[in-house]
């Protein structure tokens, strides 16, 4: 593969990943299935949660989503190496943080073990798994505002 390919690859990868976290903030529970190959994995071993195929993402992602009143994820690039044409591995480190509809907070910071497949319609996740690396479950101060329509 070109160096400038090589390049691309890195960019497009680095847009999934930045798309992923887009669909969790943003509920679109349908992008965020469309990210993985059909027989993609996303995996929260500290969750207990293996979901695999799209409609089992889509629908554990909306459950999951379904537990915060409100949730914040910031990702942050890590690594992404490219394995051939069409594999790749990465991760990306995450900060969260959130308030459960049962009124418990959860703060954290992890990373995320990426796997990656080249498809016809781009690059994808082939699976994904959260590691927790840090927990705080103090009671948040803050509060969400009202939703401010743009």
């Amino acid at each position: 593969m070109s160096h400038l390919g090589n390049i691309a690859d890195r960019f497009e990868i680095e847009a999934l990943r930045g798309e992923f976290t887009d669909a969790a903030m943003m509920r679109d529970y349908d992008r965020v299935a469309a990210l993985f190959t059909p027989d993609g994995t996303l995996r929260f071993p500290d969750a207990g949660t293996e979901i695999t195929g799209r409609p089992e993402i889509r629908a554990g992602a909306e459950r999951l989503q379904g537990l915060w009143q409100y949730f914040v994820q910031s990702t942050h690039p890590g690594t992404i190496q490219i394995h051939g044409d069409d594999t790749a591995t990465g991760r990306a480190y995450v900060a969260e943080f959130g308030r459960m509809h049962d009124g418990s907070s959860h703060r954290n910071h992890g990373i995320y073990h990426d796997r990656y497949q080249r498809t016809p319609d781009g690059w994808k996740f082939a699976e994904r798994t959260y590691e927790l690396r840090y927990v705080d479950t103090t009671p948040l101060p803050g509060t969400a505002p009202g939703r401010i329509d743009v």
